[in-house]
């Protein structure tokens, strides 16, 4: 019979451990701390379209980089939120994740105006934040080179937008923005970037959220008789502008931001309100190895190809970037110095890689490397900003059909 465990036996017990400890070469096992990653991908919202994809590549590379025994001698560790594409929302997440979970890095804000209000709580923490938002304020409200950007700037967007219309012979254009950093800044790309070609741009309005007509707006723009206008905008009011457009039987053609002019707009308007419509969006890294990686994997996850999700491969690339920049930081480095590798691993001088398996062995040999990602080649200006090439798409009987690539 099992006898009852006495008072004097746990302290014997306890006693013997405590002088096992002080033997020379005992130690007990402590795992090493992990690394922590928060994210905060807009699973619902206006992103809701790309939020589920950009979570799954973000739990891919944190499951790869792990197999192999973490980064700088840490393995990673991912907790999640959902950002709701609404900056209220996103901040009490974000919150949550830095104060309540310690995380080290917040990554997978999607919208500018979530990139912006979540910023100042990463600043302050010394968290490094990395997004998928355009508005060039990101840039010069990065006070501390903590935040990187894996899209291309609402600059860079306007820039794209205004060789697409110089290409196409259009002398007119008319601008349409969304009331935020990225509609705004959308707009204003494209009239510096006209403007600098000798080109006037004929009319521009600036519209608020959550309207059920912009028909007095439309007919502002319309008005000034243009060839073709260009937004800065979403979905849900694309969807209502351009209903009500077809609706006025006006003659203009659009060029619309990827996130905007995507198969759910198709869906909502039906093929032939949207036939002719120009689709812009940055276009993935398509011929290296870390996107054919990344395909595979994605597809096996999603049941659909990477390509149907620019970000995914934005989120990834995140994810391996911040793992290549541990392994050069080395073993229980800091946020900062993690931070201040991130560069250095990611820029051109070093050996082109495209895995984190690949860095990882030549680090190790004290070589340097140049991660070349799933979503472009990842060459960090001063501003932590990278400038991929533009796919530019049009709708063309239900279907998104790329017909050519804009360099900036």
């Amino acid at each position: 019979m099992t006898q009852p465990i006495s008072r004097r036996d746990v302290l014997k017990a306890g006693a013997g451990i405590a002088a096992a400890s002080a033997l020379p070469g005992f130690a007990f096992a402590q795992a090493p701390a992990t690394f922590r990653l928060g994210s905060l991908c807009p699973v619902t919202g206006a992103g809701g379209p790309y939020g589920s994809g950009m979570q799954k590549a973000i739990e891919l590379a944190v499951a790869e980089v792990n197999a192999l025994g973490g980064a700088g001698g840490r393995k990673l560790e991912l907790f999640s939120e959902d950002g709701q594409s609404k900056p209220d929302a996103a901040v009490l997440a974000a919150k949550k994740l830095i104060e309540v979970n310690k995380v080290q890095v917040l990554l997978g804000t999607w919208s500018s105006g979530v990139t912006l209000a979540v910023m100042p709580l990463t600043d302050a923490a010394g968290v490094i934040q990395m997004n998928t938002s355009g508005a060039p304020a990101i840039s010069t409200q990065d006070t501390k080179d903590l935040v990187w950007r894996f899209q291309a700037t609402n600059d860079r967007f306007g820039a794209a937008f205004a060789v697409i219309a110089e290409k196409r012979g259009w002398k007119k254009p008319a601008t349409m923005a969304f009331n935020n950093a990225s509609g705004i800044g959308n707009a204003e790309g494209f009239k510096k970037a006209w403007e600098k070609k000798g080109g006037k741009v004929v009319a521009s309005v600036v519209y608020e959220p959550n309207r059920p007509s912009y028909r007095t707006e439309l007919q502002q723009i319309l008005a000034a008789k243009p060839d073709v206008i260009v937004t800065g905008s979403y979905v849900p009011d694309s969807t209502i502008i351009l209903r009500e457009w077809y609706q006025s039987g006006q003659d203009v053609k659009w060029i619309l931001p990827g996130w905007a002019a995507n198969p759910d707009l198709i869906k909502a308007l039906g093929n032939e309100a949207v036939e002719g419509v120009i689709s812009v969006d940055s276009v993935s890294n398509e011929n290296a190895a870390s996107y054919k990686a990344l395909d595979a994997a994605y597809m096996k996850a999603m049941g659909k190809p990477v390509s149907s999700n620019v970000y995914a491969c934005m989120t990834y690339d995140m994810v391996v970037c911040l793992a290549l920049a541990m392994e050069a930081a080395g073993p229980n480095a800091t946020v900062a110095q993690v931070n201040a590798k991130i560069r250095e691993v990611s820029n051109p001088e070093g050996t082109k890689v495209y895995s984190f398996a690949e860095g990882r062995k030549l680090l190790a040999e004290k070589k340097k490397v140049n991660y070349e990602g799933a979503s472009s080649k990842l060459d960090f200006d001063q501003y932590g900003d990278v400038t991929p090439d533009f796919g530019v798409f049009v709708i063309e009987k239900g279907q998104l059909v790329r017909r050519d690539v804009v360099s900036i």
